[in-house]
């Protein structure tokens, strides 16, 4: 089997919070590689922006970012409030929730191994009421994450396993301009060739926009969305 066409896994959409570079690569890459789709910022405030634009089924803070407060401050105000998962130096929850000011669902201790933050985020997502919707749409376009299925109106396409994780993560953040490196990050965890990126692109489009209007566009210099040709959000 092709590397680019593993088994899909059956993602949700994370929310990572840290102001240290190597750690934002790192939990992209490893809940990257597990099937997690993975949005990475540096600080409370952005992460506090991200919240307001898009769904995610858990947030991942590293306590050491330097505006913590901000994501306690206006976390009640959020309609979604998923989960919060805490990455700490100290070792007891109780001393956590202070510093937060919110609700802390768990945490782990600094450094972090891989078997031990995958196990936890995976009780965290079956214990959450956070609703994920299995089928994505766009138009005529429907994703089915159950079945793994992909229809552009009646009929149905023929993808690979790396074409259907990249077209859920189009699906997921329609009308935002996402660049090559974002789409090697947040969909596989890991930096991948540009042509590559642009093959498995170039294979997804011929099969979506077989019918018309094409969904699937170009920002020359910028990157990639799905949705209408109208201007998109950066």
């Amino acid at each position: 089997m092709n590397r680019h066409d593993e088994p899909v896994a059956p993602g949700r959409r994370l929310l990572a919070a840290a102001p240290d570079a190597g750690l934002r690569r790192s939990l992209t890459a490893r809940l990257g590689s597990s099937g997690y789709v993975v949005e990475a910022v540096e600080t409370g405030a952005e992460a506090v922006k991200s919240l307001r634009q898009q769904h995610f089924d858990l947030i991942i803070v590293d306590m050491d970012i330097p505006d913590l407060r901000e994501l306690a401050r206006h976390r009640p105000t959020l309609i979604e409030r998923p989960p919060i998962l805490c990455v700490a130096s100290c070792d007891s929850l109780d001393e956590l929730v202070p510093e937060i000011g919110t609700e802390v669902a768990d945490y782990v201790t600094k450094p972090c191994r891989t078997a031990e933050l995958l196990a936890r985020v995976q009780v965290l997502l079956r214990a959450s009421s956070v609703a994920r919707e299995p089928v994505l749409r766009y138009e005529d376009l429907v994703l089915d994450e159950v079945v793994y299925q992909v229809c552009r109106g009646e009929r149905r396409l023929e993808v690979t396993a790396a074409e259907f994780r990249l077209l859920r993560h189009l699906l997921l953040n329609a009308g935002r301009v996402l660049s090559k490196e974002q789409l090697a990050w947040q969909v596989w965890g890991e930096s991948r060739a540009a042509n590559t990126v642009e093959r498995l692109m170039s294979r997804l489009r011929r099969k979506v926009d077989q019918a018309q209007p094409a969904l699937i566009h170009t920002r020359r210099g910028f990157g990639y969305w799905l949705g209408s040709a109208a201007e998109p959000r950066m």
